[in-house]
């Protein structure tokens, strides 16, 4: 446990005042929220179409253009005070270390003041001199400007949208960075996807991380993908990049577990300072995986339990939601398991294969879920990622379905229930792992089926059975 005792550091800034902090976590959601963002570039658009119609209008309509200009003035005190919630919220230090933020700050205070002293001179009557008012309406075309905020303004809804899709996962959010990016111990990093082009504008940019990694470990950090469906240019981390391919919401094989943790153990005993950052897409689920299996092997947690424990726990910000925030699907934390007795029973090699056959797969308390008599399910079954066995129940293709009726039996007509996968329950296993040629899988032990959400359909006694004879 000598790594997780090691003080972490949360990404939170500690320098202000406890009550200081009170504050701004009181009032970050609102200044930081998406509606309060949009509401900022709207007003940036509607503030210049109104400078564009007042200097449109001929000196008659000057009461409708005291009206437009009020209005504009009320829009510049709005953007000052969003300039100095900004700079409350994320602090003078970090806020003006931007450059494009500084830039964004002297368009407001000078466009407030330009505002000011067009409306105010204006109301005077000192527009009734000729030079005056060609002096007034130079001033107003000034305030067009004010449209470069945009770019500011998209900066901070970047910021907002990558915070709205990590949900409350722990951000580091210090010393100028904003990243969906945890230290679950001080030498692991669990961080969503450095992502490029569009995707960078909901995710971590890619450039960011580097620059996080490089300034705070730089020389010292390898980055392992997870992720099968992408990836990306290594030369971003200096060709420190490892690759483990898994599919959303899948496991890794035995194999790679193991070859990953020896990779692992190779490159954090070589130099104290090297720490590993590990990422999937969300960095959640296959990225909890291995996480928590490196910190079974680096015995740093003995079960596998309490390392999936401990990873939700760090992976999740309580401050701003309880909704959990570690590795949920049931199948990744059988494997989990799975290296836990590869460990401590079979010295890090793998366990002696098992060739089973399936004789049969029950499924318990079905009614309720699609037709309610399985009649529409279809079983495949993968191994390596490749198709071996496939099953049509409604047309009894390459196997024989009985339903075992019983009083609480009903029949619907919904569709079967989707999640991931696309399928209504899915689940992952490894045969050497069987005891006594039978695996019975509960309800919160299915993919798609442990989720709360779908109680309704699942009930409580949902269940999967299989039953195995030795494959000679």
């Amino acid at each position: 446990m000598e790594d997780a005792q090691v003080e972490i550091d949360d990404g939170n800034d500690q320098t202000a005042l406890p009550d200081t902090i009170n504050v701004r976590r009181k009032i970050t959601p609102f200044v930081m929220s998406f509606g309060f963002r949009v509401l900022g570039v709207v007003l940036i658009i509607v503030d210049f179409v109104l400078v564009i119609v007042d200097l449109a209008l001929p000196a008659k309509s000057r009461d409708v253009g005291n009206a437009l200009e009020a209005v504009s003035l009320t829009i510049s005190f709005f953007f000052l005070l969003d300039v100095l919630l900004r700079v409350y919220v994320e602090g003078f230090k970090v806020y003006f270390s931007s450059k494009l933020n500084i830039v964004d700050a002297c368009v407001v205070v000078v466009t407030l003041v330009v505002t000011m002293i067009y409306t105010f001179l204006d109301a005077s009557g000192a527009s009734l001199i000729p030079r005056v008012v060609s002096f007034l309406r130079f001033l107003r075309i000034i305030i067009l400007v004010r449209v470069f905020r945009l770019a500011a303004q998209k900066k901070e809804l970047e910021k907002v949208t990558r915070r709205m899709v990590s949900e409350n996962k722990r951000r580091y959010q210090k010393d100028g960075f904003d990243l969906d990016l945890t230290y679950v111990t001080d030498r692991v990093i669990a961080m969503s996807f450095p992502s490029s082009g569009k995707q960078s504008f909901y995710r971590n940019p890619i450039k960011e991380v580097a620059r996080f990694l490089d300034t705070k470990h730089g020389g010292h950090y390898k980055v392992y993908n997870l992720c099968s469906e992408k990836g990306y240019d290594p030369q971003f981390f200096h060709y420190k990049v490892e690759r483990v391919f898994i599919d959303d919401h899948n496991v890794p094989s035995l194999e790679d577990m193991l070859k990953y943790t020896a990779n692992v153990r190779e490159w954090m005993s070589a130099d104290p300072k090297n720490i590993i950052a590990i990422h999937c897409k969300g960095g959640k689920g296959r990225t909890g995986t291995m996480v928590c299996t490196w910190l079974i092997d680096s015995d740093q947690f003995e079960s596998a339990q309490d390392s999936l424990e401990y990873f939700g726990e760090r992976r999740t910000d309580k401050s701003r939601s309880s909704k959990f925030q570690g590795v949920e699907t049931p199948s990744q934390s059988r494997y989990v398991g799975y290296y836990e007795v590869m460990k401590t029973k079979f010295n890090r090699q793998m366990p002696p294969p098992k060739s089973l056959r399936i004789k049969s797969i029950h499924i318990h308390s079905i009614a309720g879920v699609g037709k309610g008599d399985g009649s529409d399910l279809k079983v495949k079954i993968i191994v390596k990622k490749n198709l071996v066995f496939q099953c049509v129940c409604a047309k009894q293709e390459n196997c024989t379905v009985s339903l075992a009726h019983s009083a609480h039996a009903v029949k619907r007509s919904h569709g079967l229930p989707k999640g991931y996968e696309d399928v209504p329950f899915y689940f992952w296993f490894n045969t050497s792992f069987i005891v006594e040629n039978k695996l019975f899988l509960p309800r919160e032990e299915l993919d798609n089926p442990h989720k709360p959400k779908t109680w309704e359909l699942y009930k409580e006694d949902f269940a999967v059975t299989m039953f195995f004879s030795e494959d000679e």
